[in-house]
């Protein structure tokens, strides 16, 4: 995993500083964690953009007045109109101590299914999981190659050392589907077969 160096300094709380901090293009941000009183800081627009423009989770070390913490970013929120990062929330890394964090899925491969004609369906793109800083990784891999039509990787399929999904074990994360063709065959043969239960019924009746 990719460890990020923040430089960042120190800022006065309250409205009128925080706008003061936005309009010397910096961005205002929270540290906090067990045991860590929290500290208000700000740095620079382009020194978050590593961490803004990515899905991929990342440790950061926060540089402060000689001290240094190693954090992960917990929340960026960002301007409704201009979609520019206007408050970030850094967590403190306890070692020893687990914490709650939402990591990217990334597939790879290409499914044995989808040569074969099938659909191809992430249902899940991320999953919330609980871990050690120690064990942390950027992102989950899926190896989606074996899988066939009509087939699909769950939550329980996963192997992930030290990590805890906090999703039921049969979540479906990604599925084949039968091409589209094949179940309009499977749909039409069903209202034929419905339609002649229902015309058997009505000879039935008539009699």
């Amino acid at each position: 995993m990719d460890i990020f160096t923040l430089e960042a300094k120190p800022r006065e709380v309250g409205k009128k500083a925080t706008r003061a901090v936005r309009r010397n293009k910096e961005v205002p941000c929270v540290l906090y964690g067990h045991n860590v009183e929290p500290i208000a800081f700000s740095t620079p627009e382009t020194a978050l953009n590593p961490l803004v423009f990515t899905s991929e989770m990342h440790r950061v070390q926060v540089t402060l007045d000689g001290k240094s913490w190693a954090c992960i970013v917990k929340n960026i929120d960002f301007h409704p109109v201009t979609d520019r990062p206007i408050h970030a929330d850094f967590q403190v890394l306890q070692q020893g101590e687990k914490l709650t964090l939402v990591l990217p899925i990334r597939y790879h491969g290409t499914p044995v299914g989808k040569r074969e004609g099938g659909e191809v369906r992430a249902v899940i793109h991320e999953l919330e999981v609980s871990v050690l800083p120690k064990d942390i990784i950027s992102h989950i891999d899926v190896d989606v190659s074996n899988l066939d039509i009509g087939e699909a990787i769950h939550v329980g399929d996963l192997d992930l050392s030290g990590i805890e999904v906090l999703a039921p074990e049969d979540q479906t994360l990604i599925t084949v589907l039968a091409p589209r063709a094949e179940v309009s065959e499977e749909e039409e043969g069903a209202e034929a077969f419905a339609a002649g239960e229902e015309g058997e019924e009505g000879v039935s009746e008539e009699e």
